[in-house]
């Protein structure tokens, strides 16, 4: 079962409510040799196992600077016999979808999967429970058999954002009227944050436009926010949702080219370096941070797991539903929000970012102001 939401959306049904703690240090005892799976790519007693990891972004994305070498880390300290994850990146679906493909003709062991579409991957996910490769779905619920998901608590970080837009808004906050600049749709993600954030901005405040943006990409988001100040006014703008960072920057950039001064309060998700820098400067207000290595280590602890024919009970402490498929174990971790006066709690404490990499020379007289000096 899956809990139904305007626009068709759907969020992962969480059975049980728990606060799940996952931290870098997890351990597996015995040899990593896998015992199921694919079995083609170093399966069977005693061999390393080869696992697949498929992100929607590299480079300079957070899945390039943090999850990528976290997950690589994770399985060399995990199963040092392993050979290397095969790791590809790619924020096209159709791609996404043929590295998939690809990955599932090698017989690779396990898959650890970031659907950029879900929708589009379900055929390819059948295709890989069809052929024993063990598929853990990663920051993002995917369609179909998958055997494991490991994520963040949706609706605890929309709650966070909503929470921290009111108190950006000040007395705004009684009657004022706010863009929420959404997620794509085609992200279950996108639903379970909006459906977090609505819980506490709804009576609140006037939802003026509310946009999902495809692909969450960020030039869509600039569009969207521009007209948004075109139909609304640049005057009657007094918040924005924007559901992570990249959008953030967009509507941001959108709200100084409209004259909208002074610039109201606007959310965002995944602690960026731009956007914790934007936060020392005045520009966002908050964003999310959530521990990419604690995500990552649940991930591959439940992908080796997997891949052994082993039970991932002690990983996952509860389960979700998605659209096709019921009782999938589920990592649901918690996030935190980021704001000037818990930088330094968060990402500098976690040694996400240095004080030296936020604080630019350009920077340097606001985060004195902050707080931030080495």
């Amino acid at each position: 079962m899956s809990l139904g939401v305007s626009g068709g959306r759907r969020r992962p049904f969480v059975r049980a409510v728990v606060a799940v703690a996952v931290g870098a240090g997890f351990a597996l005892t015995g040899a990593c040799g896998g015992t199921g799976g694919g079995g083609g790519g170093g399966g069977g007693q005693g061999a390393g196992l080869s696992v697949g990891v498929l992100l929607p972004g590299g480079g300079a994305s957070r899945f390039g600077q943090f999850d990528r070498p976290f997950i690589e880390q994770k399985l060399k300290q995990l199963c040092p016999h392993c050979p290397a994850a095969a790791v590809v990146a790619t924020p096209e679906p159709d791609v996404q979808q043929q590295q998939l493909d690809a990955m599932i003709t090698r017989r690779v062991d396990v898959l650890i999967l970031s659907a950029i579409d879900p929708r589009s991957l379900r055929s390819s996910v059948e295709a890989a429970h069809r052929a024993g490769i063990p598929v853990v779905a990663y920051d993002r619920l995917a369609l179909g058999p998958v055997s494991g998901y490991v994520t963040f608590d949706g609706a605890a970080i929309g709650r966070l954002q909503g929470e921290a837009l009111l108190q950006g808004m000040g007395a705004k906050a009684d009657d004022g009227q706010i863009v929420m600049v959404n997620g794509a749709a085609s992200d279950p993600n996108t639903g379970w944050f909006e459906r977090g954030a609505l819980s506490v901005l709804r009576g609140k405040v006037r939802i003026g436009k509310s946009y999902d943006t495809p692909g969450w990409r960020p030039d869509n988001a600039y569009t969207e926010m521009a007209g948004a100040i075109a139909a609304l006014g640049a005057d009657n703008i007094h918040g924005v949702l924007a559901a992570n960072d990249s959008l953030a920057g967009a509507a941001i950039s959108a709200l100084e080219a409209g004259a909208v001064r002074p610039l109201p309060p606007v959310t965002g998700q995944d602690a960026d370096l731009t956007a914790v820098q934007r936060i020392v400067a005045g520009r966002q207000y908050m964003t999310v941070y959530k521990s990419y290595r604690a995500e990552a280590g649940a991930a591959v602890e439940m992908a080796v797991a997997l891949g052994r024919g082993e039970p991932v009970g002690s990983v996952a402490a509860t389960t979700v539903d998605s659209a096709t498929t019921r009782d999938i174990p589920a990592v649901l971790l918690p996030a935190h929000s980021v704001t000037t006066g818990t930088i330094k709690d968060t990402v500098v404490k976690d040694g996400i970012y240095t004080i030296d990499q936020i604080c630019t020379p350009k920077l340097r007289s606001a985060c004195a102001k902050a707080g931030l000096t080495s």
